[in-house]
């Protein structure tokens, strides 16, 4: 398959259109020039950013300092479809709300007039750069490119700058209930640990003791592996040995890269793989990753 030339300018370009969008603004110099001022309230965000959740406290702090010294890095806008004289935003909401907190007439803007596509990717590419999106918003963006726009996992981590396993990772999140969910997005489960409880029995139970017992994610893996209806029996019998570090890796590895459960048994002669699944749809993705 030909690679689309635009994407991959894109991914070298994403800077030059936005600005110094990979530094924190409280930490640059004003150095990206402002094509003009707007009035404020010709300015709406865009229903499609990737960013849901904004902080109260955050808010507060930014519409503090930008009383006290304006807004540093202007708001990248393009014009709002359908509409003329008003903008929308591509990146950059955050500094627009707390602008609106402090009382700002007008916001410094920089106008790109890109597409729907490309006001996706700069406005990821800006959040996933500035650590602004929770690993639950960042799996969902990545999905809307997907499948909206049929970027393959390794196109979008070419254009985002992330390696192809961080965005499968990312969006391997999505298969979690949506208490669990809520949980990464709230900070009481870690992005790794969510990854853990992708394929057991009970995430949400698993969840709530990762959370109770405070455990790291290598100890969550651990208990991850152990399957929940032979644990009792296996501390009042001596169940088989324990699988080397070896085998215990090679199985994460293949759950991690496939998405579901693999379980490696070794006997005398050969041995086992099994790869577990619970629905026809986690079957269905499966076999398209097996090319069948």
């Amino acid at each position: 398959m030909n690679e689309d030339p635009s994407r991959k300018r894109l991914g070298r370009g994403l800077a030059a259109l936005i600005g110094e969008i990979d530094r924190p603004a409280e930490a640059q110099a004003p150095v990206t020039k402002a094509d003009g001022k707007v009035p404020i309230e010709f300015v709406a965000p865009n229903p499609r950013n990737p960013r849901r959740h904004f902080g109260e406290a955050e808010l507060t702090d930014l519409a503090q300092s930008i009383r006290e010294h304006g807004i540093v890095q202007p708001v990248v806008v393009r014009s709002a479809p359908g509409s003329t004289g008003r903008y929308e935003i591509i990146a950059g909401e955050r500094r627009w709300r707390a602008a609106q907190r402090a009382g700002l007439v007008e916001i410094p803007v920089i106008v790109r007039e890109v597409s729907d596509r490309t006001a996706l990717e700069l406005a990821i590419v800006e959040n996933v750069q500035r650590s602004d999106l929770n690993p639950i918003e960042e799996a969902l963006g990545y999905e809307q490119l997907i499948e909206e726009h049929s970027y393959s996992q390794a196109d979008l981590g070419q254009v985002i700058g992330k390696s192809r396993s961080h965005v499968a990772n990312t969006l391997r999140l999505l298969k979690l209930p949506d208490v669990i969910r809520d949980l990464v997005v709230d900070g009481s489960l870690s992005a790794g640990h969510a990854r853990t409880l992708v394929t057991v029995e009970d995430p949400v139970g698993l969840a709530r003791r990762i959370i109770e017992e405070g455990l790291s994610v290598r100890q969550a893996e651990a208990l991850a592996q152990t399957p929940a209806s032979s644990s009792a029996d296996q501390k009042r019998t001596a169940g088989p040995a324990e699988k080397d570090a070896d085998t215990l890796a090679l199985e994460k590895l293949l759950t991690d890269t496939i998405g579901l459960k693999v379980v490696i048994a070794h006997k005398q002669r050969g041995g086992e793989l099994r790869v577990a699944y619970k629905t026809l749809d986690q079957l269905d993705d499966l076999c398209r990753k097996l090319k069948l």
